[in-house]
């Protein structure tokens, strides 16, 4: 069949020549109407859009069309051509009967309607991904410690909880991705966008349904000679269940995010050309990059906030029991997601004008040998449950996706870790409080995440990088973090502290076990069940100011910090018994501080610049039709060996590192102090295994795509999604598909 010539402009497209409907449909009717085009200035006479034209003029064969009348040219030749009819029909399964207005069943005002676009879809998933990756990746990972600290949970734990979100992914994706990708992918995302709504506010509960926070401060346990202990039947807490209630919540967070980074995708993918999506991509996941980033800021801010708000308390922010309003912004984020899903819900399944994208599409596939790749071109292929297992092999006999599959899993595992415990390594490597630790995070996160981010898709757009390139691009950017992660040989040394990490006389601990004790305490008779940290005028940290000696407490006008006078073990007093100590942390004087925060910066930057050009790649090495599916397979795939284990792994080996645990009349709570050079090491080895396999996975993937022959005409490779779209060579008419 000779292919009509086409010029093709950013809004438009034009045949030269018209087009010949000579077979039959089986069925008479609406469905075998054409497509007008758009250009006037190309002699087109009607707007291109997902409506038909029909009309009633004879056609120049003088076939009958099949709804009893002739068919049209696509475009309306100049006088000085001479048009030829094809030799062959032509294929157009139609979207006749589809409702394009945005709205809410018949009720579709036309305010709306210029909202109706492109943009507007983007700018509401970009509102939507952002509150997603506020909510699961910046505020959770932000008060990830205030959480422990407040229902006595483990870091095993609280990494468990992390990975709920992947687990409930893990779960919904092949019935989101299979079904979603040939279904009404707006009403799958508004509804998932709901969800995920109710799970910010079920995550927020356990504030509410629990008694006061009590902590057992200073003031209250009194400083030497003045030691108190609680009975082990009040001190005992069974608030550590709490922690089902949100594991519940990121579950929520799962199954509403999940139609969001498949279905959300290819929506965008599917209604813009072809070189725009990776644009439209980056800006999409960028949003998604922004959220964490904000809500490492905000969320640092509300922990600056008593979570019991109202009550009064003489804990400072930098108090190692203090806990900030950690449930504050999953009330806001859940409040803003159920607003956002309302307009989402209200989308077409396929946006006005966006047949011109689908037909100009060239196909990039990856070829298979026997040719099995050619069967999803079928548009009724994927309607049905029985073409299940069908797909699934199509995509595992994929090299190219498998091994992209694999090289994102790697890069998940450390993105789930870091982002999980990155907050807490800055915190014990800098020795500041929850609240700075998790602004710092935002500030790492913001520049070199979004940015990096928005400028993968940027390169692949500006380059116009073929699917070979695409890979190439995401192996150099692998290669560069691998470099720059060798900066964790580098750590900042723990803040002293007595009986801890040194002996009271400034000497090593033997064998690095804890000894609480020394003669300038001895009379005091302190206890251990409170960790209360003071910093005495000799830079060394103390456990407590009973541990401290001090004798006498007062408060600093110029800070509101207590101090505490006439402390034994201090040890640069100028007379016995004269030390002073200040509450809270020392602070890490640490000349290795900006030359790790420049390097984790390198490393974060290069790790999301490979992002939007691996998901690219993804799109491009499968059919136009598993292009949905194909994505929730990769999700599988990645949450499953990535985003499940990796914040469980780094959890464990944070845990691992621990110098001193909370004691609760026997049982072990969460970790006090880490010791820096072992999670340094840590993050070190799983950080250089990760990216050497990551980078493996990408050189096989490049070295076994094969892409398809450079001749292929636009649309005669691939059908589009849900077949709206399909230019077939050879074969009869089939009636319009129904929408689904």
């Amino acid at each position: 069949m000779a292919m009509p010539q086409n010029s093709t402009r950013e809004n438009g497209f034009c045949f030269a020549q018209p087009l010949d409907f000579s077979h039959p449909r089986p069925h008479g009717g609406e469905a075998g109407r054409l497509l007008g085009a758009a250009r006037e200035d190309h002699g087109c006479s009607t707007p291109l859009s997902n409506g038909m034209a029909s009309s009633g003029a004879p056609s120049p064969s003088g076939a009958p069309s099949p709804s009893g009348s002739s068919a049209q040219p696509l475009c309306a030749p100049s006088p000085a051509q001479d048009p030829a009819p094809l030799e062959e029909g032509i294929k157009y399964v139609s979207a006749e009967g589809e409702e394009l207005a945005c709205g809410w069943g018949a009720f579709t005002p036309g305010c709306l309607q210029p909202c109706n676009t492109s943009k507007g879809v983007l700018f509401f998933l970009c509102a939507a991904s952002f509150l997603q990756g506020m909510t699961v990746n910046g505020f959770i990972n932000t008060v990830i410690t205030s959480i422990e600290r407040r229902f006595d949970l483990r870091s095993y734990q609280s990494g468990l909880i992390a990975s709920s979100y992947d687990i409930a992914a893990c779960v919904c994706l092949t019935f989101v991705s299979y079904f979603g990708g040939n279904g009404h992918k707006p009403r799958w995302l508004g509804w998932g966008v709901l969800l995920m709504g109710l799970g910010s506010l079920l995550f927020a509960l356990p504030h509410f349904t629990t008694g006061p926070y009590e902590a057992r401060t200073a003031a209250q346990v009194g400083v030497c000679g003045g030691n108190q202990s609680l009975p082990c039947s009040q001190a005992a807490s069974s608030l550590s269940g709490y922690r089902f209630v949100f594991m519940l919540g990121q579950f929520l967070h799962g199954m509403g995010a999940t139609p969001l980074y498949t279905l959300g995708v290819t929506y965008l993918d599917e209604n813009v050309k072809t070189n725009y999506s990776p644009v439209y991509i980056a800006v999409f996941y960028t949003a998604a990059i922004l959220g964490p980033a904000a809500g490492y800021l905000v969320g640092g801010m509300f922990l600056n906030i008593y979570t019991e708000i109202g009550r009064e308390t003489d804990m400072a922010p930098e108090n190692t029991l203090w806990v900030g309003a950690w449930w504050i912004g999953f009330l806001g984020a859940g409040a803003a997601s159920l607003l956002i899903s309302i307009p989402i819900l209200g989308y077409p399944q396929r946006l006005p004008g966006s047949q011109r994208y689908i037909v100009m599409r060239v196909s990039e596939a990856h070829q298979l040998k026997d040719g099995s790749h050619k069967k999803a071109l079928d548009p009724d292929f994927g309607k049905t449950v029985k073409d299940l297992p069908r797909s699934v092999l199509l995509l595992l006999k994929n090299p190219t996706f498998i091994f992209l599959c694999l090289a994102g899993a790697t890069e998940a595992t450390l993105i789930a870790g870091m982002s999980t415990f990155g907050p807490k390594f800055l915190e014990s490597q800098f020795s500041l409080s929850a609240s700075e630790a998790a602004t710092f995070f935002g500030y790492l996160v913001v520049p070199a995440g979004g940015g990096g981010t928005f400028l993968g898709g940027f390169l692949v757009n500006k380059f116009k990088l073929r699917c070979s390139g695409i890979i190439k691009l995401c192996l150099l950017c692998t290669v560069s973090s691998l470099l720059a992660i060798f900066i964790f040989f580098i750590h900042c040394p723990n803040m002293p502290l007595a009986g801890v990490t040194q002996m009271y006389n400034g000497s090593a601990l033997p064998g690095g076990h804890l000894n609480l004790t020394a003669a300038c305490n001895a009379q005091c008779g302190c206890l251990q069940d409170t960790y209360s940290p003071v910093c005495g005028t000799d830079g060394i940290m103390y456990y407590s100011p009973c541990h401290a000696g001090c004798k006498s407490v007062s408060v600093d006008l110029r800070n509101g910090k207590k101090v505490y006078q006439e402390c034994s073990c201090v040890g640069k007093a100028l007379l016995p018994g004269s030390g002073q100590a200040e509450a809270g942390k020392c602070t890490s004087s640490c000349d290795k501080k900006p030359l790790l925060l420049c390097f984790i910066f390198v490393v974060i930057l290069f790790t999301f610049l490979s992002s939007i050009p691996a998901l690219t790649a993804t799109l491009r090495c499968v059919s136009d039709r598993q292009r949905s599916f194909a994505l929730g397979i990769q999700w599988i795939v990645v949450r499953t060996l990535g985003g499940i284990p990796g914040p469980i792994a780094f959890g464990s080996m944070i845990d691992k590192s621990c110098l001193l645990w909370q004691d609760q009349c026997g049982e072990q709570g969460s970790c006090y102090v880490y010791q820096n050079s072992a999670m340094s090491r840590y993050t070190l080895i799983a950080g250089l295994v990760y990216k050497v396999l990551g980078t493996t996975f990408f050189i096989v993937a490049c070295l076994l795509y094969k892409p398809p022959p450079p001749e292929s005409p636009p649309g005669s490779l691939d059908a589009s999604e849900n077949g709206s779209s399909v230019l077939q060579e050879h074969k009869p008419s089939l009636p319009a598909e129904e929408d689904i």
